[in-house]
Protein backbone atom coordinates (compact mmCIF):
# COMPACT_ATOMS: atom_id res chain seq x y z
CA UNK A 1 0.00 0.00 0.00
CA UNK A 2 2.02 2.84 0.68
CA UNK A 3 4.47 2.65 -2.73
CA UNK A 4 2.10 1.76 -4.97
CA UNK A 5 -1.55 2.90 -2.32
CA UNK A 6 -3.29 -1.06 -2.81
CA UNK A 7 -3.12 -3.71 -0.41
CA UNK A 8 -4.64 -7.20 -1.58
CA UNK A 9 -4.71 -10.53 0.17
CA UNK A 10 -6.19 -13.89 -1.34
CA UNK A 11 -5.93 -15.62 -4.52
CA UNK A 12 -6.67 -14.11 -7.98
CA UNK A 13 -10.13 -15.57 -7.51
CA UNK A 14 -11.23 -14.18 -3.97
CA UNK A 15 -9.06 -11.18 -3.79
CA UNK A 16 -9.74 -8.60 -1.40
CA UNK A 17 -8.73 -4.92 -2.47
CA UNK A 18 -8.07 -1.82 -0.15
CA UNK A 19 -6.71 1.15 -2.07
CA UNK A 20 -6.24 4.34 -0.46
CA UNK A 21 -4.94 7.38 -2.81
CA UNK A 22 -3.18 10.50 -1.11
CA UNK A 23 -3.94 12.86 -4.70
CA UNK A 24 -3.31 16.30 -2.96
CA UNK A 25 -0.69 15.37 -0.17
CA UNK A 26 -0.02 19.19 0.48
CA UNK A 27 -1.48 22.00 -1.72
CA UNK A 28 -3.43 25.46 -1.42
CA UNK A 29 -7.20 25.66 -0.49
CA UNK A 30 -9.38 28.41 -1.21
CA UNK A 31 -12.60 29.16 0.53
CA UNK A 32 -15.59 31.26 0.16
CA UNK A 33 -18.13 31.28 2.73
CA UNK A 34 -21.00 33.46 4.38
CA UNK A 35 -21.74 34.20 7.90
CA UNK A 36 -25.34 35.88 8.61
CA UNK A 37 -25.23 37.36 4.74
CA UNK A 38 -21.76 38.27 4.83
CA UNK A 39 -19.59 36.59 1.97
CA UNK A 40 -15.60 35.68 3.20
CA UNK A 41 -12.86 34.34 1.49
CA UNK A 42 -9.44 32.73 3.07
CA UNK A 43 -6.76 30.28 1.99
CA UNK A 44 -4.74 28.27 3.80
CA UNK A 45 -3.16 24.40 3.54
CA UNK A 46 -5.49 21.63 1.88
CA UNK A 47 -5.15 17.94 1.78
CA UNK A 48 -7.11 15.16 -0.12
CA UNK A 49 -7.44 11.76 -0.44
CA UNK A 50 -9.25 9.02 -1.24
CA UNK A 51 -9.69 5.12 -0.61
CA UNK A 52 -11.74 2.40 -1.93
CA UNK A 53 -11.90 -1.12 -2.71
CA UNK A 54 -14.25 -4.03 -3.06
CA UNK A 55 -14.56 -5.28 0.69
CA UNK A 56 -16.13 -3.27 3.71
CA UNK A 57 -13.18 -1.22 5.44
CA UNK A 58 -14.38 -2.94 8.68
CA UNK A 59 -13.86 -6.43 7.46
CA UNK A 60 -10.67 -6.02 6.67
CA UNK A 61 -8.96 -3.15 9.48
CA UNK A 62 -8.66 -4.05 13.42
CA UNK A 63 -7.65 -0.43 13.88
CA UNK A 64 -5.55 2.25 12.55
CA UNK A 65 -3.45 5.56 13.49
CA UNK A 66 -3.60 8.38 10.94
CA UNK A 67 -1.74 11.42 11.09
CA UNK A 68 -0.09 14.14 8.82
CA UNK A 69 1.26 17.50 9.25
CA UNK A 70 3.95 20.22 8.24
CA UNK A 71 7.05 21.20 10.13
CA UNK A 72 9.08 24.07 8.77
CA UNK A 73 10.29 22.34 5.06
CA UNK A 74 8.92 18.63 5.88
CA UNK A 75 5.54 17.11 5.17
CA UNK A 76 4.62 14.27 6.69
CA UNK A 77 1.74 11.57 6.10
CA UNK A 78 1.62 8.73 8.37
CA UNK A 79 -0.42 5.81 9.10
CA UNK A 80 0.21 2.44 11.27
CA UNK A 81 -2.97 -0.07 9.95
CA UNK A 82 -3.01 -3.25 11.88
CA UNK A 83 -4.85 -5.90 9.81
CA UNK A 84 -7.95 -8.08 10.55
CA UNK A 85 -7.49 -11.18 13.42
CA UNK A 86 -8.34 -13.12 9.98
CA UNK A 87 -5.20 -11.47 8.43
CA UNK A 88 -3.25 -12.44 12.03
CA UNK A 89 -3.34 -8.66 12.88
CA UNK A 90 -0.21 -7.91 10.59
CA UNK A 91 1.01 -4.27 10.86
CA UNK A 92 0.52 -2.35 7.43
CA UNK A 93 2.80 1.04 7.84
CA UNK A 94 2.44 4.10 5.53
CA UNK A 95 4.81 6.52 5.68
CA UNK A 96 5.77 9.63 2.92
CA UNK A 97 7.77 12.32 4.25
CA UNK A 98 8.67 15.27 2.33
CA UNK A 99 11.20 18.00 2.13
CA UNK A 100 10.88 20.92 0.25
CA UNK A 101 7.76 19.05 -2.04
CA UNK A 102 10.69 16.33 -2.52
CA UNK A 103 9.81 12.97 -1.50
CA UNK A 104 12.86 11.40 1.01
CA UNK A 105 11.38 8.57 2.34
CA UNK A 106 8.50 5.99 1.72
CA UNK A 107 9.55 3.04 2.30
CA UNK A 108 7.76 0.94 4.58
CA UNK A 109 10.52 -1.30 5.60
CA UNK A 110 12.26 1.64 6.91
CA UNK A 111 9.58 2.43 9.17
CA UNK A 112 9.04 1.62 13.12
CA UNK A 113 6.40 2.66 14.84
CA UNK A 114 5.46 3.58 19.08
CA UNK A 115 2.81 4.78 20.96
CA UNK A 116 3.01 6.96 24.18
CA UNK A 117 0.96 7.97 26.72
CA UNK A 118 -2.02 5.62 26.29
CA UNK A 119 -5.37 6.49 27.69
CA UNK A 120 -9.21 5.54 27.65
CA UNK A 121 -11.29 7.93 25.94
CA UNK A 122 -14.10 8.63 28.16
CA UNK A 123 -16.46 8.83 25.18
CA UNK A 124 -15.87 6.15 23.57
CA UNK A 125 -14.02 3.86 25.73
CA UNK A 126 -11.21 3.22 23.46
CA UNK A 127 -7.27 3.09 24.02
CA UNK A 128 -5.75 6.08 22.54
CA UNK A 129 -1.88 6.94 22.38
CA UNK A 130 -1.13 10.48 22.96
CA UNK A 131 1.76 10.42 21.19
CA UNK A 132 2.87 8.38 17.80
CA UNK A 133 5.73 8.17 16.86
CA UNK A 134 7.35 7.00 13.47
CA UNK A 135 10.85 6.41 13.43
CA UNK A 136 12.23 6.06 9.63
CA UNK A 137 16.00 4.94 8.88
CA UNK A 138 17.76 4.97 5.45
CA UNK A 139 21.49 4.53 5.29
CA UNK A 140 23.13 6.84 7.59
CA UNK A 141 20.06 8.91 7.97
CA UNK A 142 17.77 8.94 10.51
CA UNK A 143 14.15 10.71 10.94
CA UNK A 144 11.85 11.11 13.52
CA UNK A 145 8.14 12.27 13.55
CA UNK A 146 6.01 12.61 16.52
CA UNK A 147 2.52 13.77 16.75
CA UNK A 148 0.95 14.81 19.67
CA UNK A 149 -2.55 15.74 20.63
CA UNK A 150 -3.43 18.90 22.00
CA UNK A 151 -7.08 18.58 21.66
CA UNK A 152 -10.22 16.55 20.58
CA UNK A 153 -11.82 17.73 17.43
CA UNK A 154 -14.42 14.44 17.50
CA UNK A 155 -15.31 11.48 19.58
CA UNK A 156 -17.81 9.56 17.65
CA UNK A 157 -19.05 6.18 18.44
CA UNK A 158 -20.16 4.47 15.51
CA UNK A 159 -23.37 2.95 16.26
CA UNK A 160 -25.07 6.22 17.30
CA UNK A 161 -25.13 6.59 13.50
CA UNK A 162 -26.93 3.45 12.86
CA UNK A 163 -31.10 3.16 13.27
CA UNK A 164 -34.04 1.17 13.48
CA UNK A 165 -32.75 -3.31 12.75
CA UNK A 166 -29.25 -2.33 12.00
CA UNK A 167 -28.31 -0.93 15.13
CA UNK A 168 -30.36 -3.44 17.08
CA UNK A 169 -28.14 -6.22 15.12
CA UNK A 170 -25.33 -4.02 15.54
CA UNK A 171 -25.96 -4.81 19.42
CA UNK A 172 -26.64 -8.11 19.22
CA UNK A 173 -23.24 -8.51 17.85
CA UNK A 174 -21.37 -6.70 20.23
CA UNK A 175 -20.24 -3.82 17.56
CA UNK A 176 -18.46 -0.79 19.42
CA UNK A 177 -16.43 0.52 16.99
CA UNK A 178 -15.41 4.35 17.50
CA UNK A 179 -13.55 7.06 15.33
CA UNK A 180 -11.79 9.70 16.95
CA UNK A 181 -10.06 13.00 15.65
CA UNK A 182 -7.45 15.44 16.79
CA UNK A 183 -5.59 18.49 16.46
CA UNK A 184 -1.91 18.76 18.07
CA UNK A 185 1.61 19.67 17.74
CA UNK A 186 4.22 17.87 14.95
CA UNK A 187 8.21 17.40 15.11
CA UNK A 188 10.54 16.22 13.14
CA UNK A 189 13.81 15.70 14.22
CA UNK A 190 16.51 14.47 11.39
CA UNK A 191 19.79 12.63 12.90
CA UNK A 192 22.95 11.90 10.34
CA UNK A 193 25.55 8.99 11.99
CA UNK A 194 24.29 10.11 15.59
CA UNK A 195 24.76 13.81 14.99
CA UNK A 196 21.40 15.78 14.98
CA UNK A 197 21.16 17.99 11.87
CA UNK A 198 17.85 19.85 12.70
CA UNK A 199 14.95 19.33 14.29
CA UNK A 200 11.72 21.25 13.05
CA UNK A 201 8.00 21.29 14.83
CA UNK A 202 5.02 23.09 15.11
CA UNK A 203 1.08 22.96 15.94
CA UNK A 204 -0.50 22.18 12.97
CA UNK A 205 -1.13 18.34 13.04
CA UNK A 206 -4.10 16.58 11.93
CA UNK A 207 -4.65 12.68 12.99
CA UNK A 208 -7.43 10.45 13.72
CA UNK A 209 -7.51 6.75 15.04
CA UNK A 210 -10.64 4.15 13.98
CA UNK A 211 -11.13 1.78 16.52
CA UNK A 212 -14.08 -0.49 14.46
CA UNK A 213 -13.38 -3.62 16.53
CA UNK A 214 -14.63 -4.98 19.97
CA UNK A 215 -11.43 -5.80 20.80
CA UNK A 216 -8.20 -4.09 21.50
CA UNK A 217 -5.37 -1.31 20.73
CA UNK A 218 -2.49 -4.16 18.76
CA UNK A 219 -1.60 -7.39 19.29
CA UNK A 220 -0.08 -6.91 22.42
CA UNK A 221 -2.75 -5.18 24.10
CA UNK A 222 -6.78 -6.01 23.63
CA UNK A 223 -9.26 -4.69 25.34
Amino acid sequence: MPTCGLAATGSAATCTRFAWLPAVPQGTAQVKYAVAGEELETTGVGYHDHNWGNVGLMKVVHDWYWARGQAGPYSVIASYITSGKQYGFEPIPIFMLARDNLVIGDDPAGVRFEREGIYTDGTTGKPVATTTRYTYEEGDDRYVVSFTRTRDLSLSRMIDNVKGLKRFAARLARFDGAYLRFAGDIEVSHRRGGHVIETQGRGDLGADVLRPRARGIDRRKRS
